[in-house]
């Protein structure tokens, strides 16, 4: 759920029970034996029960399913079960009660276990449960998920993590199907693969010996548009026949209309006729460079079925203006130059193509700034190469110390937000916790934040916050520990300032008079250069 909440569309803009039936037997008439209710939330429907049982009516009609959040369901599923409903999906993206919090913004993490274990008890199998992996939010969790397979009939599947409007997607917040596997078979590497069924969107897997199985929805690495056959209807009645596209098609306008039967059914004709083959403009993400040749490529779409000309045409130009739109080809490329020219260059710029203004700073131009703190660690800067070039560090010949680390920062809120904090009664939710969730996460995806930081497989993190009432502030203090050959200080610092950074963020609507000060490291153990105590 984002931050601000979603905006509402207005009751009389959704389909009524009776449109939702009339363009449900319209589409069994035609061939569709599935239908899934879907959401948003389904259940806050209070026709929801109604739907499904008059929709078991429809001769033809094999299956009706459910998508969920889980809230409501141990209460309504015995009546959904006995009006018709066959089919059970719940999304579940962390198995921890307070990340489950900051996710959804809200409480009910027990109540969608207990609709779970419900759905368990009347007999359904398998409960699908939809798990969006993200990484540096739960990806940790994976072997967990995978685990509760053992002594359950679940089918848990992770979905990799896809772009939609409102979600602040992120390339790098998406962990492959490719990664999540290779994780899981680490622990189990007895690992099965199943048999894919017709038209699934799904590559299941099982673990032998365990009662469920895990799958994975691969949308954004290995897509399955070209044997997709699903259709959707939007809660206001628009036909979308990619859940990517942007296309949409009100059916409901047509219905209010009085469009006809047969009026419908061509409307609907057309519109999946200009089903696309895949999803376009997600091809950029997952290519280095651009296609040699666009017009021979593997995903040529001339080579699409069924569409005309015309509209072969347009999309195969679409593909070509996208990528001569795209600067990563052209911002790789100028970064190759300036680092191979042998000068050592800092650019700053707004831009990845632009040098207009560009600053460059020689290695005579700057000296080191002068010692500062109790102990100086090094002489020379470790991070640049002979030729003053950024360079990362090689610790493969380091020998493994177990290292640790504490850090610090404070947050000055004032009276107001301090008082708000104290009582927990701010609008977004529980700051003390985001803030805590937010710098344990912060520590494990230090090296993708900070470039030339090695990666570090934590062994504990712990973020502190501690109410000080004299100043109005928060202060932080965040200790990480792992056991390898560099050190765990900017896992810390990282940690303690993006817990206070979320506090802000999490204080911000009552008062940007707030400060963020002392970030500092307390202590770090371990390693060649010996311990650091802060005086």
């Amino acid at each position: 759920m984002p931050e601000e909440g979603v905006p509402l569309t207005p009751k009389a803009n959704l389909l009524t029970t009776e449109e939702i039936l009339t363009l449900a037997r319209l589409f069994v008439k035609e061939g569709i034996d599935k239908i899934r209710l879907t959401g948003g939330e389904p259940l806050i429907r209070p026709d929801v029960v109604d739907i499904v049982a008059q929709l078991q009516r429809l001769e033809g009609l094999r299956t009706i399913g459910v998508t969920t959040n889980g809230i409501n369901l141990a209460r309504l599923l015995p009546q959904l079960q006995k009006a018709g409903l066959s089919a059970i999906n719940i999304s579940l993206d962390t198995l921890v009660p307070a990340k489950f919090e900051f996710i959804v913004r809200r409480k009910g993490f027990h109540k969608v276990m207990e609709g779970i274990h419900k759905a368990i008890e009347l007999g359904y199998n398998p409960v699908k449960v939809n798990c969006v992996v993200m990484r540096g939010l739960n990806e940790d969790e994976l072997l967990d998920f995978a685990a509760l397979t053992e002594g359950l009939p679940l089918d848990v599947r992770f979905i990799e993590y896809m772009p939609f409007d409102g979600n602040k997607w992120n390339f790098k917040k998406m962990v492959s199907y490719k990664e999540m596997l290779d994780t899981i078979r680490q622990q189990w590497p007895e690992l099965e693969k199943l048999p894919e069924e017709e038209s699934s969107t799904a590559k299941a897997f099982k673990i032998p010996g365990f009662q469920g199985q895990i799958s994975f929805i691969t949308s954004m690495s290995e897509h399955f548009c070209g044997t997709c056959n699903r259709l959707r209807i939007t809660a206001d009645g628009n036909l979308k026949v990619c859940l990517f596209g942007n296309s949409e098609v009100s059916l409901r306008d047509h219905l209010r209309a009085g469009a006809s039967e047969q009026e419908l059914l061509r409307i609907i004709g057309a519109a999946v006729g200009r089903k696309k083959r895949q999803h376009a403009e997600l091809f950029l993400m997952f290519h280095d460079s651009p296609p040699a040749n666009p017009s021979i490529s593997s995903w040529d779409p001339l080579h699409v079925q069924g569409l005309r000309p015309r509209m072969r045409m347009s999309f195969s130009s679409q593909m070509v203006t996208l990528w001569k739109g795209c600067r990563v080809p052209q911002a790789l490329l100028l970064a190759q130059q300036r680092l191979g020219s042998g000068c050592f260059q800092r650019h700053y710029t707004s831009h990845a193509d632009s040098d207009a203004n560009s600053k460059c700073l020689s290695p005579g131009s700057w000296a080191p700034a002068a010692p500062s703190g109790p102990q100086l660690t090094s002489e020379q800067l470790t991070h640049v190469d002979s030729e003053g070039r950024a360079a990362m560090v090689d610790v493969g010949r380091k020998p493994d110390t177990e290292r640790v680390a504490v850090a610090s920062a404070v947050v000055l809120l004032g009276p107001v937000a301090f008082k708000l904090v104290q009582q927990n009664q701010l609008k977004k939710g529980d700051a003390l916790v985001v803030a805590q969730l937010a710098g344990i996460q912060a520590a494990k995806v230090t090296s993708q934040l900070i470039p030339l930081c090695h990666h570090v497989a934590l062994s504990h993190v712990q973020v502190q916050l501690e109410l000080d009432s004299t100043r109005h502030a928060v202060r932080i203090q965040a200790s990480c520990r792992a056991r390898g050959p560099t050190g765990v200080e900017m896992e810390a610092l990282t940690s303690a300032a993006v817990a206070a950074l979320s506090l802000y963020d999490m204080c911000k609507a009552v008062s940007r008079d707030i400060v963020l000060e002392e970030i500092k490291l307390i202590s770090k153990t371990g390693g060649q250069r010996g311990d650091f105590h802060r005086a």
